[in-house]
């Protein structure tokens, strides 16, 4: 057997080219949370592979698009810091010879930094092969990639290869988390993020992403396998707060229900949630209230 090594590696990409989705099937867990919407994935998220051949952590940085507001300055800014801390880069992109403005955005920010770069073109199952080749041909064009492996993250393809070239460029080290660790978020930062996805998910369009999510009280109960979990999703608006909630309660209930499902695989209990939901205006925009729900400066 050979040296064990490990190292820090970060998965960038424009929103929806299946981020989450790779690192899920990477893991073998879900982990990170995926909708179809930009800016589902907020805290970075580290999640951890280990093998004998060594130990991977993935931060799974908040996706670089140019800033909107407060949130999106920070979210930028956790995005790019973590490109300069990590030992391995991903891009991920779709199987396409057009190069658009945000994938162009990336390849202005990579040419700043020293990490080498691993191109990952996803999506393979949804093109013919020689689509694949002209879109690797294309990007090559544009940027020094150390290597460039083509994956389907939805159907497991190329999965082992895409492992086996991180690991050529990871350095002998320690292993930083148990065999069995699979994230260092706590778990409190998880059921919220489970529950954010659900919400984006059941409430589609109606709701734009000016959601929070905040667990206020969870604990085991006493002398049985249940967890008690209370939490509140913070909307910006009054006609927010109707949607979520919806008719007789309908919406936020089919919200919980989603989430406790995914809650009770990760505990492994019972699960006991309430949610409630509260208005609070523009919470985006303050700095107080952001670094309330858990967003950091540092991107944690």
């Amino acid at each position: 057997m050979g040296k064990f090594k490990s190292g820090f590696v970060t998965i960038i990409g424009r929103p929806n080219v299946g981020k989450s989705t790779l690192m899920n099937h990477l893991i073998g867990q879900k982990i990170a949370i995926t909708s179809s919407k930009a800016q589902t994935t907020r805290n970075r998220i580290q999640t951890v592979y280990t093998s004998e051949e060594g130990q991977i952590v993935f931060l799974d940085t908040p996706g670089i698009n140019r800033a909107k507001n407060k949130l999106g300055e920070y979210m930028l800014n956790a995005a790019e810091n973590t490109l300069n801390e990590v030992d391995v880069i991903l891009w991920l992109v779709e199987p396409t010879t057009f190069i658009g403005a945000g994938e162009r955005y990336i390849i202005e920010k990579l040419k700043g930094v020293s990490t080498p770069v691993i191109l990952v073109v996803n999506k393979t199952d949804t093109v013919e092969e020689a689509e694949i080749f002209k879109a690797i041909d294309t990007y090559k064009e544009v940027y020094g990639f150390k290597e460039i492996v083509p994956v389907s993250a939805l159907k497991s393809r190329n999965m082992d290869e895409l492992l086996k070239t991180i690991f050529d460029y990871l350095e002998e080290g320690p292993q930083y988390y148990d065999g069995d660790t699979i994230t260092d978020q706590p778990e409190r930062a998880i059921v919220a993020e489970m529950i954010r996805e659900k919400a984006l998910r059941c409430l589609d369009k109606e709701v734009p992403h000016g959601i929070a999510v905040v667990v206020e009280q969870m604990k085991d109960r006493k002398g049985g396998n249940i967890v008690d979990i209370d939490a509140m999703i913070i909307c910006e608006r009054e006609s927010h707060k109707g949607i979520i909630i919806g008719k007789q309660g309908a919406m936020l209930k089919k919200i919980g229900i989603q989430a406790r499902k995914d809650m009770e695989r990760l505990l492994d209990a019972k699960v006991n949630l309430k949610l409630w939901v509260k208005v609070k205006k523009d919470w985006r925009d303050s700095e107080f209230l952001l670094k309330n729900y858990g967003y950091h400066e540092n991107g944690s």
